[in-house]
């Protein structure tokens, strides 16, 4: 029998045999898996529609049908895993608790994003392609930095400080643990709960008050205030 194209892209021989064909919105998550294991493990540059049309078993024009080509689909990979991680970060500052608890749960969310999410984070600390307008890791950072600066200008205001210069130590914070987190991604020495109370012994401290043996002192759950 001669070979051919089925009705869903896929290309390869003709046959009797059944095929679960997939929906319109399954196709979509399924290219959408693929390119965001390719882009993770070989980058932007490094990643080709054919590889992914063929890891999917479709053709070529099924992918630029769903996504117009492959910095679309690059777009919408970067844009979940960025909102992903902002919602974890937001909701770890979500609930009212001392500043220091606050800073330990939002470095161990950007921690555990890595580690269950370290694809997707290496697909933000990538460099994005010169087309892309957003997205990456400079753009991460800003974004997380502007969540966490009205509880720096609120806790500035109530010791005293000149809340204006919030907005430049939120950037500060923000792009300490985040660099860490980079570092983290692939030493994974010591365990995400150490490299969380270092971080905040140094962001809460100063090196002049450094803590010898620092630890986690409040709730390291985002869940639970």
């Amino acid at each position: 029998m001669m070979g051919g194209v089925d009705s869903d892209g896929v290309a390869g021989e003709r046959t009797t045999s059944s095929r679960v064909r997939m929906t319109g919105k399954q196709r979509r998550e399924q290219l959408l898996d693929i390119g965001r294991a390719l882009f993770a493990e070989r980058g932007f540059d490094g990643t080709s529609i054919e590889e992914i049309a063929t890891r999917a078993r479709v053709s070529k024009p099924v992918v630029y049908e769903h996504f117009g080509g492959k910095e679309g689909l690059y777009a919408v990979v970067v844009d979940r895993e960025m909102e992903r991680l902002l919602h974890s970060i937001t909701t770890a500052l979500g609930s009212d608790s001392h500043p220091r608890a606050l800073l330990e749960r939002a470095a161990l969310a950007l921690l555990d994003y890595i580690e269950t999410s370290t694809d997707g984070f290496r697909i933000l600390v990538r460099d994005s392609p010169v087309a892309q307008s957003t997205g990456g890791f400079a753009s991460l950072i800003s974004d997380a930095a502007s969540q966490v600066e009205y509880l720096l200008a609120a806790e500035f205001t109530s010791r005293g400080f000149d809340a204006a210069h919030a907005p430049m130590y939120s950037q500060m914070l923000v792009g300490m643990v985040a660099l860490t987190g980079q570092w983290w991604l692939d030493v994974r020495q010591p365990d995400k709960t150490e490299v969380a109370a270092h971080l905040v012994n140094l962001a809460w401290n100063g090196l002049a008050g450094l803590e010898h043996t620092p630890a986690l002192n409040g709730s390291t759950d985002p869940s639970h205030p």
